[in-house]
């Protein structure tokens, strides 16, 4: 199997960065969901500064629901998955904390938006049921965020907070 390369900015498309801390949830989904419901808009990646694993438990709650996020790999700001210029038309964390932490610290001034997604830690299952369906409640959760917010470009210029 041929190993994959950088990827090349697609410069017709808006690209954007979804970050949170490990790079296993939220961004992922929002990455996944952007690409998936708007291909000819954007061109959506995602990163975190403490790259870590896919969450598994959200890997098979989405397959369950016929979304297949399998070959989403967690990576870091410097990740040869993410494409060399850095130069990103936006930039959407999606956890409080890391904004706070990164958006002073970054090369993305003017091009930041906060768009708090949620963490596992809001979560409230007893079982693994339960579990599915705070897993269920987060990602439609990220999904309608992207639909209400980025079927227009114009819409995410509105959000930039940084």
């Amino acid at each position: 199997m041929a190993k994959e390369g950088r990827p090349e900015r697609d410069r017709n498309k808006v690209s954007v960065l979804f970050v949170d801390r490990k790079n296993d949830l939220q961004s992922q989904l929002a990455e996944y969901y952007t690409n998936k419901q708007y291909p000819g808009i954007y061109q959506a990646f995602s990163a975190g500064p403490e790259p870590d694993v896919m969450d598994c438990d959200m890997i098979i709650t989405m397959y369950t629901e016929s979304e297949d996020i399998r070959h989403q790999r967690s990576k870091g700001f410097d990740s040869e998955y993410l494409p060399a210029d850095h130069g990103y038309d936006f930039v959407i964390y999606t956890q409080t904390g890391v904004f706070e932490e990164y958006a002073q610290k970054t090369v993305w001034k003017g091009k930041q938006i906060l768009a708090d997604m949620g963490s596992t830690e809001d979560f409230t299952a007893t079982d693994d049921k339960e579990l599915a369906e705070d897993y269920l409640k987060m990602a439609h959760r990220i999904r309608d965020w992207v639909k209400e917010n980025m079927d227009e470009p114009r819409k995410l210029k509105k959000l930039v907070s940084a």
